[in-house]
């Protein structure tokens, strides 16, 4: 009987210092807590490079630094999420019947200067439109992020029927939702006659917007008294930027590229596109010094001397820190000179542009639309 009765109690102490041991140790193990991702929005644009829709292209060239800006007001928890966005061409009879007309022009990137890169090289040619095949491409193929946080959004635009091609366009559109991905559409002509091709059907099952634009309307731009100064700053800060590796140096004369690209244009673009070049949105630390010793404060020291510029190559690792140190505290200065002229040039945009009708182009409807789902999905704009 006594037996009996000490076997329970045995195992009962057993337990406790079994118990105790594993909470000491659970007290002495550090946990490593995962590293939360950075916020981002994430932007496809899909668009129709068929014969009719140069003027679409053109509109896209013109309003990209404008979305960009648009996107940069957007906080999440009080800080900027990072912006990422890719480009897909369909419906031009260049491309292979095989890939249903449709190519990536570039994946969901953070390099602004390749995105208009890609997006002034496009032209148009043909073809076969197929909506539903290039909204799962892109769903598929791209690097979409995970968090619920994180806005995920599709842009399709172009004409003709929205159902052609064998992928059916609902389906594309249900993979995509599954993803937290939202499909907007923006039909290049007639607002009735896009309902009827189904590009409204689309958005309304993709949880997105519709619109309707003119796209062989130039678009229109409102000159204001700050631009002249914005574009000053915009030679100043490029001597800022000092190339290093081995594509450092092409990098660095596509910014001056990209710089031209806007100009031509109009000075309006150039400015938005100077105000973007002043953001933390635009950053290129893959080829930058100064970007690149923001992002690892040892970067200096692990760059060999032939992937530097050649005035710097014989310089000493203390001196190259020195001249990096220099023109990272100068470009903040002009970064934050454009960013005060750039919030007195949207103030007069806005004041000027309640005094005329406003434009469907492509831009305003993408900026609408990025608002609309900002606030939705819990953030804040500030402009």
């Amino acid at each position: 009987m006594k037996t009996t009765l000490l076997i329970p109690a045995l195992l009962i102490t057993v337990f406790s210092f079994a118990n105790s041991h594993n909470t000491n140790s659970n007290k002495n193990t550090k946990i490593e807590k995962p590293i939360a991702e950075k916020t981002k929005i994430q932007v496809a644009l899909l668009l129709d490079t068929s014969s009719s829709m140069d003027g679409l292209i053109d509109q896209a060239k013109s309003r990209l630094w404008n979305i960009v800006n648009t996107l940069t007001t957007l906080k999440y928890d009080g800080k900027s999420p990072d912006i990422e966005i890719a480009l897909y061409e369909y419906g031009n009879d260049g491309l292979s019947k095989q890939s249903n007309y449709i190519r990536q022009i570039a994946p969901l990137s953070t390099d602004l200067d390749l995105i208009s890169e890609k997006l002034f090289s496009l032209s148009t040619n043909g073809g076969n439109e197929y909506c539903g095949a290039v909204i799962q491409d892109a769903t598929k193929q791209l690097k979409w992020a995970k968090d619920n946080n994180n806005m995920k959004l599709i842009y399709i635009a172009g004409n003709e029927d929205f159902n052609q091609g064998n992928i059916n366009y609902k389906e594309a559109i249900s993979n995509a939702l599954k993803n937290d991905i939202y499909v907007n559409t923006i039909y290049c002509g007639d607002k009735t006659q896009g309902i009827n091709e189904l590009w409204k059907n689309g958005a309304d099952y993709g949880k997105g917007k519709y619109f309707n634009i003119d796209s062989n309307e130039t678009v229109r731009y409102i000159a204001t008294p700050y631009d002249d100064e914005i574009t000053k700053c915009n030679e100043k800060i490029n001597k800022t930027y000092i190339s290093y590796g081995s594509k450092g140096s092409a990098k660095k004369m596509n910014q001056e590229t990209q710089d031209k690209n806007a100009q031509k244009v109009s000075a309006s673009n150039y400015a938005e596109r100077a105000v973007s070049k002043s953001k933390a949105v635009y950053k290129n630390e893959s080829w930058d010094l100064v970007d690149k010793v923001k992002d690892d404060k040892t970067a200096i020291s692990k760059i060999k001397k032939e992937e530097l510029p050649k005035e710097l190559q014989n310089k000493s690792e203390a001196e190259i820190k020195t001249i990096v140190a220099q023109k990272t505290k100068e470009r903040e200065n002009i970064q934050k000179e454009i960013g005060e002229l750039g919030k007195k040039r949207q103030q007069y945009i806005d004041m000027e542009a309640k005094k005329t009708k406003k434009q469907d182009d492509i831009g305003n409807a993408i900026n609408t639309s990025i608002i609309g789902f900002a606030k939705v999905k819990g953030y804040t704009v500030e402009k």
